[in-house]
Order: C-alpha cells, then sequence, then structure tokens
C-alpha cells in the first residue's frame, strides 16, 4: 500500500517544513519538499496540521491478565492511538501474574493476541525471588526490567534491596538492557503519622512521602550504576533535588552519561500541590506531586537535557480501588490514568507558563529520545527515509475540553477531567495504516478506530 500525507508543518530532522511524506510497505520512503501530488502515492492533504513522530510512551500499565477490570490491552491500546501514542511499553505488575518468568511473560503475550491498536512492548520483572530467570525472560524478549525499591502496591511484586540488585545489575549490564527503578527508600520520619490521623488531607499524604525517600533511593541507585557499568534509568522523578542528583553524577563521571537517566510525567508538570484539593484520589500517585518550585525544575531539566523523556506512568484502577468515594488517600490506589492526552496537557502546560517550549522540544521529549532508550533509534521516534511510518497528526492551536466522552481507557476517572487543552490529536499511523481518525468520525460518523490488531509487538533486536 502506497500513500502520501501533506502538510505545511512536517517535523523532521532538520526541523519544520512543509512537505510530502511517501509511505510504502509500513516505511517512510522519502521526504519532499513542499506539495508532491503523485499518481503513484495517493495525497491526503493536511494543510497547517504538525505531522511529528508517533509519540512513544515507556511507560503504562496494561494490568492484563489478571486485572483486565482496570484497564486491558484493547482499552489501553485504544487511547494511546486516540492520544498519538504509536509505541508504549507496558509494565510488568498490576497485572496477575506479574511478568517475573517466562511462563508468565508467555500469558501476558498471549493475552494481548488481537487486541493492540498500536505496537506494544514488555518490561520484565525483578524480585527477590526470581534472579534466576532474568536470563529467561532475556531470551523471550523483554526491553529490559523493573524494580521497586519500596513496597508496589502488589503484594505479588515485592521490593527488592541492594543485596539482589548486585546479582542483578551484572546480569543487566552483559546483555545492555535498562534497569528502571521506581526510586522511593521509605524510612521513619517525623511526619509519617500525619496521614493516618487525616487521610483526606493531600499535605498529609504529601508529607508521608517526603523528598529524602526519592532522593536517598537515586544516590544508591547512582552507586550501584557506577559500581556495576548497568544502565540506569529512573522512572517518574517527582523532584527537582532528584533530577539534580542524576545531572550532577553524569557531569562529574562521564562514564555515566550513557548509563544513567531519568524520566517525568505530566502530573508532576501539569500540577503542583497546592493545587490538589482534599479527598479527591484522582490526583494520587507515588511519588507525590509535589510543591512548585519542584515543577518548576522539572519543566527547566527538561529543557536543558537534564531528564531523557516525559511518559505517562499511566495506572488506572476503578473507582472503589480509587477511593472515589471515600477520600481516603491512605487507602487509596496509588496510580493517575491520563496516557491519551500526554500531548495536550505538556503543550498546553508549556503554554500556559510561557515557556520556550517548541514542537522540536515536544518531539525529542516524547518520541526521538524515549525511541533510543528502548534501542529503536534506527527504525522509530524520526520522520526520516527507512523509518517506520508511525506518526502522529495534531493540531496545536485547537482547543478542546477533556470531557468523559473523549476518554478511551477503561475508567473515566483522571485528575485532568474538564481541563481545557489544546492540540487535538487528528490522526495516528502505526506501520504507515490510519489506526485512528478523528476528521473522518465527527465528517462522516464512522469509527474512530480501525480493527484491533494492527499493532506489533515491540523485541529488541527482532522489532
Amino acid at each position: 500500500m502506497q500513500h502520501s500525507l501533506h502538510s505545511k508543518r512536517v517535523i523532521t530532522p532538520t526541523g519544520i517544513q512543509a512537505a510530502t511524506i511517501l509511505i510504502a510497505n509500513g516505511k517512510i520512503v522519502a521526504i519532499l519538499t513542499g506539495k508532491h501530488d503523485r499518481e503513484d502515492y495517493p495525497l491526503l492533504e493536511l494543510d497547517d496540521c504538525v505531522i511529528m513522530p508517533g509519540l512513544i510512551d515507556p511507560h503504562v500499565h496494561i494490568n492484563e491478565p489478571g486485572r483486565t477490570h482496570w484497564e486491558g490491552f484493547e482499552t489501553a491500546t485504544k487511547a494511546a492511538a486516540a492520544g498519538g501514542i504509536t509505541s508504549l511499553v507496558d509494565m510488568p505488575l498490576n497485572s496477575s501474574p506479574v511478568s517475573t518468568t517466562k511462563p508468565n511473560f508467555e500469558k501476558k503475550l498471549a493475552a494481548s493476541k488481537g487486541k493492540l491498536h498500536v505496537n506494544c512492548g514488555f518490561w520484565g520483572g525483578i524480585v527477590p525471588n526470581n534472579l534466576a530467570d532474568i536470563e529467561d525472560l532475556i531470551q523471550a524478549g523483554v526491553l529490559g526490567f523493573k524494580v521497586f525499591l519500596t513496597h508496589s502496591g502488589i503484594d505479588e511484586f515485592p521490593n527488592v534491596g541492594q543485596k539482589e540488585l548486585d546479582i542483578a545489575m551484572p546480569i543487566l549490564a552483559k546483555h545492555g538492557l535498562p534497569l528502571l527503578v521506581h526510586a522511593e527508600l521509605d524510612a521513619p520520619h517525623e511526619q509519617a503519622h500525619l496521614l493516618s490521623k487525616n487521610p483526606t488531607s493531600y499535605q498529609a499524604y504529601l508529607a508521608s512521602r517526603p523528598v529524602e525517600w526519592e532522593t536517598n533511593a537515586i544516590k544508591m541507585m547512582i552507586a550501584l550504576c557506577e559500581k556495576h557499568q548497568c544502565r540506569t534509568h529512573i522512572v517518574h522523578v517527582s523532584s527537582g533535588d532528584g533530577m539534580a542528583l542524576i545531572s550532577e553524577a553524569k557531569n562529574n563521571n562521564p562514564a555515566l552519561v550513557n548509563l544513567l537517566s531519568g524520566e517525568t510525567c505530566p502530573q508532576y508538570l501539569y500540577y503542583c500541590a497546592k493545587e490538589i484539593p482534599d479527598a479527591d484520589t484522582s490526583y494520587k500517585c507515588a511519588p507525590p506531586i509535589r510543591e512548585k518550585h519542584h515543577q518548576q525544575q522539572l519543566w527547566q531539566g527538561l529543557k536543558n537535557g537534564q531528564l531523557a523523556f516525559i511518559a505517562s506512568d499511566h495506572s488506572p484502577a476503578p473507582k472503589e480501588v480509587k477511593e472515589l468515594e471515600s477520600g481516603n488517600l491512605q487507602k487509596a490506589w496509588g496510580g493517575i490514568a491520563g496516557l491519551q492526552f500526554t500531548l495536550p496537557l505538556i503543550w498546553t502546560k508549556a503554554q500556559q507558563l510561557n515557556l520556550n517550549f517548541d514542537l522540536l522540544d515536544l518531539t525529542r521529549l516524547l518520541s526521538s529520545n524515549a525511541a533510543a532508550f528502548m534501542g529503536y533509534e534506527n527504525t522509530k521516534g524520526k520522520i526520516a527515509p527507512g523509518y517506520d511510518a508511525d506518526l502522529c497528526i495534531w493540531h496545536p492551536e485547537t482547543p478542546f475540553t477533556l470531557t468523559e466522552d473523549l476518554i478511551q481507557h477503561r475508567h473515566k476517572i483522571t485528575p485532568y477531567l474538564n481541563q481545557q487543552l489544546y492540540g487535538r490529536v487528528i490522526q495516528t499511523y502505526v506501520g504507515g495504516v490510519k489506526v485512528y481518525d478523528f476528521l473522518s468520525h465527527i465528517a462522516l460518523g464512522t469509527s474512530l478506530f480501525n480493527a484491533a490488531g494492527l499493532g506489533g509487538v515491540l523485541f529488541e533486536g527482532k522489532g
């Protein structure tokens, strides 16, 4: 199948230009400057819509099998497609069984068949009792491994300590695979009792997981990264202090430049603690959303390259698990749902804060850097000849209100509900095939989505 797309704003490795993209057999064949209406490549005119590389989200909790009533491959990948995401990576926990052995991982692969609207990769998990399973999981195709340094919230996925990491990290280093770390080291502190006395108070929840938990964990992981020369990635960095530690370590030791990295998430960039009402558990995540100065530092760190990319950490749950009615932040599941809206959330907030944040920054932080992190820098994350035709087409100037009817993930619970955002996703292409089409849905009343099964499974070296 051959076709072409033209827009006045195509984001290429050399900048933003008016161009025609020629697509054949799932790949980008050529980028032609200006408009070219060729008979052998039927043209779709997209006027001034932005065509950017498909978004890549390496941090998603899909929860299937076992907790499909929380989310699932069908609903999660529909939400991804509606948000311009063309590839995501599923975390090893919240599903049951967790992906800590090869048989468990194979059950997850089987559960995904015929349900993927976008490409999907998988992280394996490391827990205290599965160190002998790491090699088998690598051979089965996981892209890397996730660990928790504190309780994960799922008893099937206990946290590890330095003892286990000293065994696991040399194995990962041998294979060049990344270790993704939930970096919180819980320890007794003066304000630990506040949440039990005030379970609906957001400030009490914030105080219950202090910045020191994050910074102490990051310090430990920097030392282990240096010791084992293992790729180490800190997920959902929530504080400027934690980000600074990562940056300083790389500045002080050039050997860590290609080994140590971090990400942050929309919730830490869109909201700050003083904006969060009490008894609204939709905002609960771990680490918590922190004070405004942390938000400002994270934005600056993204601009100057201190953090590698932005990932959603999409972690939905049913309303009873989120304790929506009680508003109990102590009992509520700690996860925010919102992968569908990462693009407009980041774009809108950057404009509201008057940051010098442009479409090229957005492409770097939502696509190309994540592609490189996953090992797909030669096939994904760029609009260039030979790359996969994974594309997000959107209009940055178009406003919309985030209402429940727009939400494609399973539960309509999100702290972004009713926010006025800019940047509507118009179409999404995976391997040159249109998987989401807002234009035809509005104009002709057609379905937003093509049939499931168009996405593929991402395996390092096999994708």
